[in-house]
């Protein structure tokens, strides 16, 4: 994975606009330990963030009129393709310029919300890899929230940070994603996963052993959220919850479930019970990473996955073959499973430090050779979120760095 400076940074907004900047914030991708699709049936999640994210550079518009009342943004991982958003006009989804959507998005939100945003010049990039299901549509949000409020100099809460990204993404985007990415990217923290509970989005950190570690692995199977069947997973349990009268399948109980199975459409009776066990699974899995209990880790870890396979269909072979794999070679050192919202992506790994080299010397020795698809290797760190590290104002020793 390429590596991102604030002097990089720096240096395209320089290029872009002819000026150092005034800001810079950062709002990191994130890796789902377990607890996948749980989020939006108000369920448990334990996300990390990590070191790698969205860097946005800006600067304020100078003066008063039109001027004012633009955002110039400047997308560098995108040939440097430039857009002009109007904080007043009601937006337009932008064919030209899908990544544009979250700006706009974003910016719908927050107006929404009655926030005074300013205009001025944005150049965004980062180093999360688009696709991979470690979330880099929400640390775009999450650094969008955070560089325009501290434009127009305003305050707000990281859970309700989440709560625009979200919305932005649901109803503006065309997503209809749950909040873990995006609060997780605002409120994660260093050398710890983040317990959540979707249903009151009360976060508690859960500390990571010193000698245990992460490791990302991108199976090469590009997966995208809106053309895939997450939305449909969805519908799916929405309709078991709606079944039992319930809000969501949070309120549904797992023998209450399985008593009902004759009741249901075999596919969504699937559907709904990978979410309440995995719900199980993951306080499991918080409660054995604060006891540093690893073969619980690697054992519920290995039934999330097969849970997806089986029950959420989300796997593909590539990834199963890459799952299998990396059980092989962590001989009960690691917990190994699919991250993300499925159809391809990436496999994550948590384990002991020591191990997580040879199960990407497995990678790289077998995984091209049976699947024919080429991996990325993609060593990561819990780090802070966008909320718990202020912005950057850029001095003039820092500009010249």
């Amino acid at each position: 994975m390429n590596a991102l400076t604030q002097a990089d940074v720096q240096a395209h907004f320089q290029a872009a606009f002819g000026h150092v900047p005034e800001i810079l914030v950062q709002a990191p991708g994130r890796v789902n330990v377990i607890g996948e699709h749980t989020d939006y049936n108000l369920g448990f999640v334990l996300p990390a963030a990590i070191n790698y994210g969205t860097w946005i550079a800006c600067s304020g518009s100078t003066g008063s009129g039109v001027a004012s009342r633009q955002l110039t943004v400047v997308a560098q991982d995108f040939s440097a393709q430039r857009v002009t958003v109007d904080l007043d006009a009601e937006p337009v989804r932008d064919t030209a310029a899908p990544w544009a959507d979250y700006v706009r998005g974003v910016v719908q939100q927050l107006r929404r919300r009655n926030f005074n945003l300013t205009g001025g010049e944005l150049l965004v990039t980062g180093n999360v890899p688009s696709g991979a299901g470690l979330s880099s549509s929400a640390s775009f949000e999450i650094a969008l929230i955070r560089a325009l409020l501290a434009l127009s100099g305003e305050q707000i809460d990281p859970a309700d940070a989440a709560r625009v990204g979200q919305a932005a993404e649901n109803e503006f985007v065309g997503i209809a994603c749950g909040i873990m990415d995006q609060l997780v990217s605002a409120l994660g923290q260093k050398n710890s996963a983040l317990l959540i509970d979707c249903a009151n989005l009360h976060t508690t950190p859960v500390r990571m052993p010193d000698d245990w570690g992460i490791l990302i692995v991108h199976s090469g199977v590009r997966r995208g959220l809106v053309e895939s069947a997450y939305n449909q997973r969805r519908q799916e349990c929405e309709a078991v919850a709606k079944h039992f009268a319930a809000y969501s399948l949070r309120d549904v109980a797992l023998p209450d479930l399985l008593a009902a199975e004759a009741q249901l459409d075999a596919t969504a009776f699937r559907r709904a019970r990978h979410v309440l066990t995995e719900n199980a699974r993951t306080l499991v899995a918080a409660d054995a990473m604060k006891q540093g209990e690893l073969a619980v880790i690697q054992r519920v870890m290995g039934e999330s996955h097969a849970s997806m396979r089986t029950d959420f269909d989300i796997t593909t072979p590539a990834i199963d073959q890459l799952v299998s794999i990396m059980q092989d070679a962590a001989h009960g050192q690691a917990g190994v499973r699919m991250t993300g919202g499925g159809f391809g992506g990436c496999v994550v790994a948590l384990g002991r430090q020591s191990v997580l080299p040879t199960l990407a010397r497995a990678v790289e020795q077998q995984y091209q050779t049976l699947t024919g698809c080429t991996p990325t290797i993609i060593p990561a760190l819990p780090s802070d979120g966008a909320f718990v590290q202020p912005p950057l104002t850029v001095t003039a020793a820092l500009a010249h760095s």
